[in-house]
């Protein structure tokens, strides 16, 4: 009997509630006084790390961002979706690619499996004010031949 509570006291401790997999931490990517950017992995599979150096209501069209990940894929070609949600309504989709076979922008660019990704510089980007409110956005990086790279669901608080 006592091979069977220990048995079952593991089997309760490893495996998850409910039968859904365990959600990656909330982290900060910025804070400060009127501005709070949040982010979680959506990949079941695995967490990153992201930070924005300036954080400000006023988002500045040259940021600087650091973003660190072990592959899980091979990055010829990698595309950046986003979409911008508030109050459950879509606002703005965008999509961007960042490696292209023929057009590698950056460093990492046609990196292989295994091996890790680490950015730190800067994000061009049009300048403007962040209006008041909460946000959610949804971010997705995939390759050629669109498996995922990384995923994340961000909260933007502006007060």
């Amino acid at each position: 009997m006592k091979g069977f509570t220990a048995a079952f006291l593991i089997w309760t401790l490893i495996s998850p509630s409910g039968g859904a997999p365990p959600a990656w931490p909330t982290h900060t990517a910025c804070k400060d006084s009127s501005l709070e950017v949040l982010y979680q992995s959506c990949d079941p599979s695995q967490d990153f790390g992201f930070s924005i150096d300036q954080c400000s209501q006023h988002l500045k069209s040259n940021i600087n961002i650091r973003f660190g990940i072990i592959l899980r894929e091979d990055i010829k070609g990698l595309f950046l979706d986003a979409s911008l949600l508030t109050g459950g309504e879509s606002v703005l989709n965008y999509s961007y690619p960042i490696c292209e076979e023929d057009l590698p922008n950056f460093s990492f660019c046609g990196k292989r499996k295994g091996e890790q990704i680490y950015y730190a510089g800067p994000a061009n980007n049009i300048g403007f004010d962040i209006p008041k409110g909460n946000y959610q956005v949804l971010l997705k990086l995939y390759n050629e031949k669109h498996s995922m790279v990384a995923c994340a669901n961000a909260t933007i608080i502006c007060s």
